[in-house]
């Protein structure tokens, strides 16, 4: 039986392996249609070949990669047809989220939120804004308490903002987006739950009108 210190370090190592293939993912780094191999991964990360295994079959679970018996493990092609589809998902479960942040969330998780949209408002360079509004909504996620609803929309927010990065090059960097941020964060820390939704829920239907103005 393995330890307690053993068990968190295995925990550990797998949650580092999907975050970092995840990332690569979402930002193409590894491109759409990619073969991966366990074992080229597993020296990349420096990690063992059971944690790459692991987020491998979460990251499958998860829509990211692809797994055909006797061809090979893939990362997923991307279909432009799911924005519609993750919109309308990402807009009810994250104005419930908002909801549930703007009534639950500690004064140091309000404090986050807040802090990551005065970073945002700050900021010009469209990479570092897109990883701004990224933290944003986990850390709603975070803040509503409730560890299913997270879980879901961190899924979706994943296959969300791989197609940003796929659309990226012909978007516009748009600082008055930044709006929704400000009234999402100021309507949790007033504790106002009406408002927080209605500010999460014009932001996603802005960024949604944005994507398929150039797909």
């Amino acid at each position: 039986m393995r330890s307690k210190r053993q068990r968190d370090n295995a925990g550990s190592a797998a949650g580092l392996a999907y975050e970092s293939i995840r990332d690569r993912i979402i930002s193409l780094a590894l491109p759409p249609g990619a073969p991966l191999n366990e074992g080229d991964l597993t020296n990349d990360l420096g990690l063992g070949l059971t944690p790459v295994r692991d987020a491998i079959k979460r990251l499958a679970l998860e829509h990211l990669i692809v797994v055909y018996p006797r061809r090979g493990t893939f990362v997923s092609e991307i279909n432009l047809a799911d924005e519609r589809w993750l919109t309308e998902a990402r807009v009810e479960m994250e104005g419930l989220a908002a909801e549930l942040a703007a009534s639950r969330a500690g004064i140091e998780e309000r404090r986050a939120i807040m802090s990551c949209v005065e970073a945002l408002l700050g900021e010009t360079h469209q990479l570092r804004i897109n990883a701004l509004d990224t933290e944003f909504h986990r850390l709603i996620y975070r803040a509503a308490h409730n560890p299913f609803l997270e879980a879901s929309l961190n899924q979706y927010l994943n296959l969300s903002v791989r197609l940003w990065y796929y659309c990226r090059d012909r978007l516009q960097v748009k600082t008055s987006d930044c709006d929704f941020h400000k009234q999402v964060a100021d309507a949790i820390m007033a504790g106002d739950p009406q408002a927080a939704r209605a500010g999460i829920v014009g932001h996603l239907r802005q960024s949604s009108a944005d994507l398929r103005a150039v797909m």
